[in-house]
């Protein structure tokens, strides 16, 4: 069975626990989309890509299909401590993808890029992150037009060095230098054991604005009007343009931290994904 998925609200002084369908989206808006995992095995194809190699920012691991795995109603991406060569390998090399003979690290990334992306709604991950040194979780969002940072981009989860993050980031006339709009909370101000447990973010995003909460407390909110490309004369609003999702965990690179010390295999576990979006 998959674990229960249970809210606690405090009313009268005392805590009263619901099921998760209780916690509704707003009454004009209707779920278009989710995944629960509850099929055992990788997750689902139809929905969700797997990326391959070393791919961004310096990162250590190699993504692979084989360490995201679903079972009993949640999505496991496991980061483990491997050593196997770099088929890439170049000896020589300038670039970090080419220039490290062997691997140590590999783990999971997924996408809905070309299968499913969005254009406003209520987005709703609930999950239990790593906060191990070297861990970088993350569930994020990318435009489908144009490259990297023209096409908008918004963590909504986030995880690095002690600090949970909330993200929206745009581009401006230097290329590769994004215009960042982020806001941090270190989790020691979350209480211990707090990283022991499953926990809501949320995305309300519309024509005027997006919010990113956790556990239904705003982490950052962004008018649309502040979120345009800053590239001379161009306008372009990256986030009145559709989006897909991706979910990762990545090790080490230039955020992640040093993993040397931290025991492995690390966890993301995700117990679904949920889109709403307003009735037509």
């Amino acid at each position: 069975m998959a674990i229960p998925k249970i809210i606690v609200l405090l009313i009268g002084g005392f805590n009263v626990i619901l099921p998760a369908a209780a916690q509704k989206a707003p009454n004009d808006y209707v779920q278009v989309w989710s995944d629960e995992f509850n099929k055992d095995g990788r997750p689902d194809s139809s929905v969700w890509r797997f990326e391959k190699g070393l791919l961004r920012n310096n990162e250590a691991q190699w993504y692979q299909e084989k360490n995201a795995v679903c079972k009993n109603g949640i999505l496991t991406i496991k980061a483990k401590h491997d050593s196997m060569p770099n088929p890439n390998f170049v000896s020589g090399s300038r670039d970090w993808k080419k220039n490290q003979a062997y691997i140590y690290y590999t783990s999971s990334s997924i996408n809905t890029k070309g299968l499913k992306d969005w254009l406003y709604g209520r987005f709703e991950l609930r999950a239990k992150i790593d906060v191990q040194p070297g861990c970088w979780p993350a569930w994020w969002m990318l435009g489908t037009a144009d490259g990297w940072p023209d096409n908008g981009e918004i963590d909504i989860m986030e995880y690095y060095r002690g600090k949970v993050l909330a993200n929206y980031a745009v581009a401006t006339e230097k290329q590769y230098s994004p215009l960042w709009f982020s806001k941090t909370v270190p989790v020691a101000a979350y209480g211990k054991g707090w990283a022991d447990s499953f926990h809501t973010w949320r995305m309300d995003w519309d024509e005027q604005g997006i919010g990113i909460f956790l556990d239904d407390s705003l982490l950052n909110y962004q008018p649309q009007s502040n979120l345009y490309n800053r590239k001379g004369g161009n306008d372009y609003f990256p986030f009145r343009q559709r989006q897909y999702m991706l979910l990762n965990l990545a090790i080490g690179g230039i955020n992640g931290g040093n993993p040397d010390g931290t025991p492995f295999p690390r966890m993301f576990q995700i117990d679904y994904v949920r889109v709403y979006q307003k009735r037509k």
